[in-house]
This record gives structure tokens, sequence and C-alpha cells, in this order.
């Protein structure tokens, strides 16, 4: 019988992977210093509960995990998904168990991925899902991670069996190992947004997913669904320098190695611009940058790369005549050399109308970053400009 089973389940695996597949989350994975690590325990043996919001639901589903900056291994006991509730809670008799090639445990070598085995499940569109993630006694110094993920991971002790309490030991603001979910395509596409702190969260709300990306697919949801993948990192830069790989490093791996992305926004560039002391030569940078972006996600077969201007930072600290014009030089390009099939002009969105330079006082709490009501306008500002609305 245990036989039988086994086949079935291998055979179920291979028709669901011979399907097409739609990304429905994904996060940038990025290397993991010391600082955002836990810092009351290390990863292994624990259970880490970590909460992400999905935008296309489905019938099944698969889970990526990445060990790709780390420089050991990581030991997996088990992996299960469930409906999120309050805090750490899940809804325990959603609760699933996945596989990877047939097996509940694995071991994800150095600089590697692994997709899990697809798995019928109930996704609800814009649900809260919960992934528990199980380490056994090898794990690296430095995790694969999202350090801005903006929601509560949860660690407790042990391995945590999905109908047993979950008593949490250590709570941290970062995703270990996860990387993607997809669901079937059915005809749905993927939006892939490469950006920086503004698009990763910086000034919204913990555990609230009110980052624009969450509300531009509240907004698209109901009548043009689509997956919306958030490949933000904050502090990121596009042409060199900054926190993590710039983009022009990552862009093969965080938006060409998305599954059935139609569109990309491309909404980076203000760190560029706020922290060199030659504009001139970052302008130049940044455009060429961003033709070789445009270049390499059309030839990947993305329909659609819309540009978004880079919105104001006066009054912030890195602000100054010179790098307020080459914002406004590169956003000119943006809006006129038609080199995007799209503009998404966040600059003219939120700024002052009484001083251009400055974001709206209502929508920002530091000059650089948007708040939650900022957010909520560009969000919804984006999901029109994509439908053509």
């Amino acid at each position: 019988m245990k036989k039988l089973l086994t086949i079935f389940l291998a055979t179920f695996a291979l028709a669901l992977n011979a399907q097409q597949w739609t990304g429905t989350w994904g996060t940038a994975a990025e290397f993991t210093g010391p600082g955002d690590m836990p810092q009351k325990t290390t990863l292994d043996n624990t259970s880490v509960r970590q909460i992400v919001h999905v935008s296309l639901g489905g019938d099944c589903l698969r889970l990526q995990l990445s060990n790709e900056f780390s420089a050991q291994p990581v030991e997996i006991k088990s992996v299960y998904i469930a409906d999120a509730k309050d805090s750490c809670d899940i809804d325990r008799k959603t609760a699933r168990v996945l596989r990877f090639e047939g097996q509940y445990n694995t071991t994800i070598q150095p600089g590697k991925t692994i997709w899990s085995d697809p798995i019928k499940y109930n996704l609800k569109p814009l649900q809260l899902l919960s992934i528990t993630v199980c380490y056994g006694a090898q794990v690296p110094v430095n995790a694969t991670s999202h350090r801005g993920s903006r929601t509560t991971s949860y660690i407790a002790k042990g391995t945590i069996k999905p109908g047993k309490a979950f008593n949490t030991f250590e709570r941290v603001d970062h995703w270990y190992n996860i990387t993607k979910i997809d669901v079937p395509a059915n005809g749905r596409k993927a939006i892939a947004v490469l950006g920086n702190s503004i698009t990763d969260g910086r000034g919204t709300t913990t555990n609230k997913q009110n980052r624009w990306t969450d509300i531009m697919a509240e907004t698209l949801i109901p009548t043009n669904p689509a997956g919306v993948l958030n490949l933000g990192i904050g502090g990121n830069c596009v042409v060199a320098g900054g926190l993590s790989e710039p983009a022009l490093k990552r862009f093969d791996r965080d938006i060409l190695g998305q599954s059935n992305v139609e569109t990309l926004i491309i909404f980076q560039g203000t760190n560029d611009i706020g922290t060199t002391g030659h504009a001139e030569q970052t302008v130049k940078k940044l455009i060429d940058a961003y033709q070789t972006l445009i270049d390499k996600a059309h030839a990947a077969g993305i329909k659609k790369v819309y540009g978004a201007t880079i919105t104001p930072f006066k009054g912030n600290g890195w602000y100054s005549v010179f790098h307020e014009t080459a914002r406004q030089v590169v956003n000119e390009w943006i809006r006129t050399s038609g080199k995007f099939d799209g503009v998404i002009d966040f600059d003219k969105l939120v700024r002052d109308p009484q001083d251009k330079e400055k974001i709206q006082k209502q929508y920002t709490d530091d000059w650089l970053h948007l708040n939650p009501e900022g957010y909520k306008v560009m969000g919804q500002y984006a999901a029109k400009i994509i439908t053509g609305e």
C-alpha cells in the first residue's frame, strides 16, 4: 500500500508540474548579516512560522525555498502551510505538510534553491498564508533571507507539528529561506515589481500588509486578477553600491526567474541618485541601466515594461540641488524617451503642488518614504495605469 501511495503521489506531482504556473507571491533573497539573524537563538532545531500575503488564489500551489546566499547547507525536517490566524496562530484543519521530491525532509546545498512538490490546497485570493519551516541541526551561519518582511516571523524551539501549540521564543521581522509561491496559471499572468525600500514597504505598518504593491493587488484581483510580486529591497541601488546585489546583478534571478511574468514595473533609482557625489555620471549610468533591463525583459518574453518616476525627497537628509536636478533629468527621460512601454508617474501623483520637489505632507513621515496613506494612493493609481482605466 505504501509503495502504491508513493507511485500515486509521484504521478500526481509530475502531472501538476507539467502545467503552467504563475507567481502569486515572491520576495527577493538576500545575504543575512548578524544583525538580521535571530538574536536569542540560532535557527538550528527550531520551527519558524512565517506569514505572507498572496495575490492570486488557486486549488494547488508550490513553494520555493532558497539557500542561495549561504555558505553552508540548510537541513529542513519539514515544512507545512496553513491559513494564518492572529499572531502565530493557524487554522489547524487547513494545515498541509509539503514534500520535496516525495520526501518530507530536505537539505538545500549552498547556492541552491528547491521547489516543493505541488500540493492541493484551497488558496484564497489575497489571503494570509502561514509557512512553518522546521529546521534540523545543520543550518548556515548566515541564512538566506529577506530583511524587510514588514511581517513578523515567530520562532519556537524544536519541531512544532501542525496540531501542537506554538510557543514563541523569539519574534523577528524577517523571512528566512522562503522566496516564491506559484499557483496554476489558468490564463492568469504575473506582474513583477523591481524596486527599493519604497516598494519593499519602508513606512508601512508591520503586519498590516499595506505596501503599495499590496494595495495594487487588492485593487486588481476582483476584476483583473494577476499575480503581484514585490521584488523590492531596502537600500538597493540599480547600478552599484547600496544594500544587497544591485538591480543589474539580481535582475535575472529576481525578475526573469519568476513564473509567467507578463508585466514589469521598474521603480528604482532614488538610492543611486541620493548617495552619489557625481550626479551627472549617475544619470547616464541609470539611463543606460534602464535600457539594459528593458531589453532583457523584452527578450525574455515580458510584454510590457513600465517605468515609474522617482518620487521627491526634498526635506530628507540627502537632498541637494544637484541630486534634485539628477532626479528631474531621469524622470524626464522615463516620461519622454519612449523606451518604456508605459509610464507610472508616481512623482506627479504624490508631489506637493506648491513645491514639486517635496512629497505632499500627508503622504510621508520622513520626506523620502511614503506612509500608509501615500502607499494607498500609489497602489490604486498603479492598478489603474496597468489596466488602462
